[in-house]
């Protein structure tokens, strides 16, 4: 009877604090885990760390020291990573994942970028060779406190954005840099030679791209030539190409092609307002000439 009694509670044991229903129990976090994904012109720059929170208690002096290596967050190492080859404060790093580390100042922090994203809080261990790059940038006073510890992305251009460092009243601003042009126009480059270019809108986007970074107008009108060519009716490239002509001071062309944008356009079913800016950049033009 015993080693029958003995077996069923084993059974129910199982049954019961063996199923998913009664497994690990799962608690709050005190640094609870985030994450972030910004493009930033075309390269993603991602985020993984954890946020401690304030609690009352006097930041880097109560909890973290200035003048000492902190890991930028709590737990595993805080992690970032770039699609594409940026710099950090004006120094060049390659495409990769890096973990962040700080020295907070009253006045000054060191903000480094370093290669072994599994140190964590083993700051013992930092070697100083694997840091790719180290920013040091002036802190800044918030007007209110923020409890939890935050990596912000903001300033967004095609050419960088800022990432803030914020905890209480600090504001840590480093300035990232991406390389949009460089790489879009290598691929615009590159893809221009392939057989396949004319497929789609890619003269047109090629074109247009080149006129909004005032790049060589030449191959842009000649790329908007093409995409006229394989779309005669697409009044807004009609338009484009009027606007790389201005943009040439090529003036009296440059309305001509305007002109033709909105006759194209009058047939169209909505011309998205593109008659009226049509005339808008005529009256511009005419004036110039």
């Amino acid at each position: 009877m015993n080693k029958l009694l003995t077996s069923t509670m084993a059974l129910i044991a199982l049954v019961f604090f063996g199923s998913p229903a009664f497994g690990q129990v799962e608690y709050p976090s005190a640094s609870p885990f985030a994450q972030m994904h910004q493009k930033v012109g075309i390269t993603d720059v991602k985020l993984e760390y954890s946020r401690p929170a304030k609690k009352g208690r006097t930041l880097f002096v109560d909890v973290e020291k200035f003048g000492r290596l902190w890991r930028t967050g709590a737990n595993a190492s805080t992690k970032i990573s770039f699609s594409h080859d940026v710099t950090w404060e004006g120094q060049e790093v390659p495409a990769g994942q890096y973990a962040i580390y700080s020295i907070p100042g009253q006045t000054e922090w060191s903000v480094m970028l370093y290669s072994d994203p599994t140190l964590g809080g083993n700051v013992g261990a930092y070697d100083k060779s694997k840091e790719v790059a180290k920013a040091t940038v002036q802190a800044q006073t918030l007007p209110m406190s923020v409890e939890n510890f935050t990596i912000h992305i903001g300033d967004i251009t095609n050419d960088g954005a800022t990432v803030a460092l914020v905890w209480g009243e600090y504001y840590v601003p480093v300035k990232l840099g991406v390389k949009t042009d460089e790489v879009v126009s290598a691929q615009i480059e590159n893809y221009m030679k392939n057989p396949m270019a004319s497929m789609g809108n890619n003269y047109s986007q090629a074109a247009s791209y080149y006129l909004s970074q005032g790049k060589d107008l030449d191959k842009a009108l000649d790329w908007m030539n093409k995409a006229i060519e394989i779309n005669p009716n697409a009044f807004w490239n009609i338009q484009t190409k009027a606007r790389i002509l201005g943009e040439m001071e090529r003036y009296p062309e440059a309305i001509k092609a305007a002109q033709q944008s909105t006759e194209v356009a009058k047939a169209a079913a909505d011309d998205f307002g593109y008659i009226e800016a049509n005339q808008n950049l005529i009256d511009t033009w005419s004036k110039q000439q």
